[in-house]
């Protein structure tokens, strides 16, 4: 079936409000996702009613190989009895809203820092899929920011000087910044990775910038002036006029490009309101592994 994306911002990001995607196995629709993702780099679809196992098949059709090496796994296993299902949420394994002084819950404060899935592994994510299950009565949005935009408004001598550079990503890193201690094996197990700091997107050859708070350092530079230079991109990439905020409703699932973007999540009152999503990411390798309507 021919999709219509209407856009919700100038820059990236569209909706897609008709299509089940659990009923998506046909090479033709899922054509059209990924050349939607090549351009808006951020989908929203509504209403969508999948459960775990329909959300893992629906990312394996759209993109092939699963991440499953959760950063959230060194610090205790996930309730959700699958690694390449992350729970997105404020709950314990009983389903009950965790303490505020919960090591997992400030472990999960990081996500509230700008950051792209799985860059600190290697291959690293390319695209997220989170599902809303249950949304408080309060808003607690997620921002996106357009990193080929960001790029593209960098001057010249700028898009000169970050050319061939190369970023260590850790998620220790990020969450360190925060003040969280990890212990001598937790650190052992987060190694991290190496990427180019800008990427050009296959199919689309647009140029982006490959940062965030998992980008530790810059590779050949000294430490303080890399850190101020990633310091200065992310500020530079996340100003208004490249940021998009999402306020879910319950059943939305939003799918972006982690080459492309980065995102974070905004406080609410975690101590008090029930927030359950669930996210599956994929292998950011060069062709997808699994064929469409093999599932």
């Amino acid at each position: 079936m021919a999709l219509t994306f209407r856009k919700l911002h100038p820059l990236f990001v569209a909706e897609e409000g008709r299509i089940d995607l659990r009923r998506v196995h046909d090479a033709q629709t899922l054509a059209q996702i990924r050349a939607a993702l090549d351009e808006h780099a951020v989908l929203v679809f509504r209403y969508q009613t999948l459960n775990d196992d329909e959300h893992l098949a629906f990312a394996q059709r759209l993109d092939g190989a699963l991440h499953t090496k959760l950063g959230s796994r060194t610090i205790g296993k996930t309730r959700l009895g699958n690694e390449a299902l992350g729970d997105i949420s404020n709950l314990d394994e009983n389903g009950e809203i965790m303490r505020s002084d919960d090591r997992r819950r400030m472990y999960s404060l990081g996500n509230r820092l700008w950051h792209t899935d799985a860059s600190f592994e290697d291959p690293p994510g390319r695209y997220s899929m989170l599902s809303a299950k249950q949304v408080p009565p309060v808003p607690a949005p997620t921002e996106y920011a357009d990193t080929r935009a960001a790029y593209d408004m960098l001057d010249p001598e700028m898009k000169a000087r970050l050319e061939g550079l190369r970023v260590h990503h850790s998620i220790a890193h990020s969450r360190q910044t925060l003040g969280f201690e990890f212990s001598p094996e937790e650190q052992e197990a987060l190694k991290g990775a190496i990427h180019p700091l800008v990427r050009t997107i296959p199919r689309s050859w647009r140029r982006s910038l490959y940062l965030a708070s998992h980008a530790s350092r810059v590779l050949d530079w000294p430490l303080p002036e890399g850190r101020l230079l990633l310091r200065e991109l992310i500020e530079h990439a996340t100003q208004p006029e490249f940021v998009y905020r999402h306020s879910w409703r319950l059943g939305d699932l939003v799918i972006w490009d982690n080459r492309a973007t980065m995102h974070r999540a905004r406080p609410f009152d975690d101590t008090k309101y029930r927030r359950e999503l669930r996210r599956v990411t994929t292998l950011d390798i060069p062709e997808p592994a699994v064929l469409a309507g093999s599932f």
